[in-house]
């Protein structure tokens, strides 16, 4: 019974479920049969646009052809009137621009610019359309006439603002100022900013326009003229101020103008020339007195600290009384060594800064030759100049003045120690440019050389025999000057060692170190102090023997004490290891020799010939007068040797001291002697008159030895 039930359900659920399906079937076909409609009328209406948009296109067509035809006509006609104005303009070029080009460019550069550049195309216009036009000379003389006007405004510009450069701000270029706490860079403006910028124009236009290159050679002769005033007024500056305590240096740009080079930051070098003028007034008075041959005894002894500084200062004082204004001279050769060494730092200081000015305004491809042109007037005053002070010094040689090689030694040092940055600046010029300093170089080297020998000769040939001696046996002026000449080149030791060195032919001085050179001047001293030991001992032969030895003994331990005190002891050590114990014998062998003179009084207490006393023993007339004999002896050789000797001089206290003190034992050991056999013994009835010394009289006798203020 149940199933049944549930088939009749399910039965009257299909059967609805079916009815419900017809009538959505149903509602399908209705919808479809009006979808069918709708597109065809939709497609009843396409198709009549379609129609109507045909019809439209072939009416609008033809009119839009013609439009367009009518915008190319148009067009045409514009582009025509535009190529009529543009011609119709060239034709007003020359008109429009000739007041302005007649006027010239002074204060309106840009707008001159301007016309010129219309006139420039106006020419090309006329060359390439119509050749034959008058318009086109019109204009080419216009054109020539404006690029004159150019070339005219960058001569008066270039000359109106170039100035020379102020020694003081030279000075700072060249010099560190100590006092400023920080070392501010300077650099010069050689010309103010806007005007650089309107030569600069000017030069662009007429490199790229004008197909000129005059303006480069008016460039160069304006700034070398300004360069060649600069050096020599900076040369002028050390002229007016050598009476001064010192050449002025400015610590900063006081007082700006526009028409003067002003400063800018760049590094600066220490330049610190030093002045030889003891030195050369001591080497002066040598070659006069060794020229003259009569001059007095040397008032030169070798003193300690103060004492020896007075004594120089004296011969410099001394000089300078006898020859006139020769200080005057001194300073004003100085002055000349500063004054040089200075330009020659100005010179690369400032043929920098005119380089670096050239490239702004020259073009590259001629930067180079202009820059070789620009220089050669002062780099050629300068190895003039160089050149003039070699001769000077060639002919001092020849005469024997030996300070010249002295005026050579600084300035041949800072020419090697600026060759350098010479050959930076020079670098691209000729090679004749750059051949100029090394020959300069070369030429003081061989001089300096020669001068070196020629001094080393002169100490050894020196034939100052009778006169100019001494008369207290001190050191000789030979010696004192040869010394001091040598202890000069302490202070330029690598430049005196490459002067010997230029000079080799060996291979190894072809690339010759620091080392070969500094045993070339060891071995330089050593043959000037070996002339000198020779010279000395032939000198020494014109004294008598005892007063010879003294004189060897003084020169001896001068140049001892002088090695010792400075660095030649180390020079000579570098080829003679020995030197100053070999100066240590001769100084004692002298001291043996000296102390000969004195065997004629110690001879005296010997005991030969000399009676022997017996206690209650009378002596003889004999032996009474060989005692006699024997003091009168004593007291005559003690006093003569003390008179003489007095007058002598060892000016080393040391050695003075040890030569007293050692004779002074020999004597009074020997003295005592005789005293102790003799001095109680009857045999005179004036025993004050043989027995005249007491043992401490005798030695302060000795004491006054050398001692001319007793």
């Amino acid at each position: 019974m149940i199933p049944t039930e549930e088939a009749s359900a399910r039965r009257r659920e299909i059967e609805e479920k079916l009815k419900q399906e017809e009538e959505t079937l149903s509602f399908i076909r209705d919808s479809l049969e009006k979808s069918d409609q709708l597109t065809k009328n939709m497609v009843s209406i396409l198709s009549s646009f379609e129609s109507r948009l045909m019809k439209l296109e072939n009416s609008i067509i033809p009119v839009h052809k013609q439009t367009e035809n009518l915008q190319r006509l148009q067009e045409n006609v514009e582009k025509t009137l535009f190529c009529l104005d543009h011609v119709i303009s060239y034709y007003h070029v020359a008109k429009d621009t000739e007041k302005i080009i007649r006027e010239g460019p002074t204060g309106r550069l840009e707008e001159y610019l301007a016309c010129m550049a219309k006139i420039q195309k106006a020419v090309e216009y006329f060359q390439d359309n119509n050749p034959d036009s008058p318009e086109l000379n019109r204009v080419k003389l216009l054109f020539e006439k404006g690029k004159e006007s150019l070339e005219s405004e960058f001569r008066s510009l270039m000359a109106r603002h170039s100035k020379p450069v102020p020694p003081i701000l030279i000075l700072d270029l060249i010099t560190l100022d100590d006092e400023m706490e920080l070392q501010e860079d300077v650099t010069l403006e050689h010309l103010p900013e806007s005007v650089l910028q309107d030569i600069v124009r000017i030069s662009g236009w007429l490199v790229e326009y004008g197909r000129n290159q005059d303006f480069m050679n008016v460039y160069y002769q304006i700034r070398s003229s300004q360069l060649d005033r600069s050096i020599k007024g900076l040369k002028e500056h050390f002229r007016k101020n050598s009476s001064s305590s010192g050449v002025p240096y400015s610590p900063a740009i006081q007082n700006k103008r526009k028409d003067t080079p002003t400063k800018k930051p760049i590094k600066r070098p220490v330049l610190i020339p030093g002045t030889i003028r003891k030195a050369q007034n001591l080497l002066k008075q040598y070659s006069q007195q060794c020229l003259d041959g009569k001059k007095g005894a040397s008032n030169l002894i070798p003193m300690e600290g103060h004492e020896h500084d007075l004594r120089v200062k004296h011969l410099s004082d001394t000089l300078s009384d006898k020859h006139g204004p020769a200080a005057g001279r001194d300073d004003m050769l100085d002055m000349e060594i500063d004054a040089y060494i200075h330009c020659v730092s100005a010179f690369i200081k400032l043929a920098q800064t005119e380089y670096q000015l050239l490239t702004e305004i020259i073009p590259e491809h001629h930067q180079k030759k202009t820059f070789d042109s620009l220089i050669q007037e002062s780099l050629d005053n300068l190895m003039i100049e160089g050149d003039n002070i070699v001769s000077a010094a060639r002919k001092a040689i020849i005469r024997h003045d030996y300070s010249a090689v002295l005026t050579i030694f600084p300035i041949l040092r800072h020419l090697k120690q600026t060759k350098p940055e010479f050959d930076q600046v020079l670098q691209g010029t000729a090679a004749s440019t750059k051949n100029k300093l090394p020959s300069l170089i070369t030429s003081m080297e061989t001089t300096g050389a020669k001068a070196l020998e020629d001094f080393a000769d002169n100490i050894k040939n020196n034939p100052d025999k009778e006169y100019n001696m001494p008369k207290d046996g001190t050191v000789h002026e030979l010696t004192s000057n040869a010394i001091l000449f040598l202890q000069q080149l302490l202070d330029f030791q690598e430049t005196a060692g490459a002067m010997l060195a230029s000079q080799e032919t060996s291979s190894s001085a072809s690339s010759y170190s620091s080392e070969f050179s500094r045993r070339l001047l060891s071995t330089y001293i050593c043959k000037v102090l070996g002339n000198l030991q020779l010279n000395l001992l032939s000198k020494s032969k014109v004294y008598e023997e005892s007063l010879s030895a003294i004189f060897l003994l003084n020169n001896y331990n001068y140049i001892l004490k002088s090695l010792e005190k400075s660095e030649l002891i180390q020079l000579v050590a570098v080829t003679q290891k020995n030197a100053e114990k070999s100066y240590r014998e001769h100084i004692e062998q002298q001291i043996t020799a000296y102390q000969r003179s004195w065997l004629k009084v110690t001879d005296s207490f010997l005991d030969r010939n000399l009676p022997v006393v017996q206690p209650g023993v009378k002596l003889k007339d004999k032996e009474r007068q060989a005692i006699k004999d024997r003091f009168k002896g004593f007291n005559d050789c003690l006093e003569e040797l003390c008179k003489i000797q007095k007058a002598w001089a060892i000016p080393d206290t040391e050695q003075r001291d040890k030569i007293r003190k050692t004779q002074k034992n020999i004597v009074l050991e020997t003295y005592s002697a005789l005293l102790s056999r003799y001095g109680n013994v009857p045999f005179t009835k004036n025993p004050e008159k043989y027995i005249k010394y007491r043992m401490e009289q005798v030695g302060e006798m000795i004491e006054k030895l050398f001692d001319t203020s007793a």
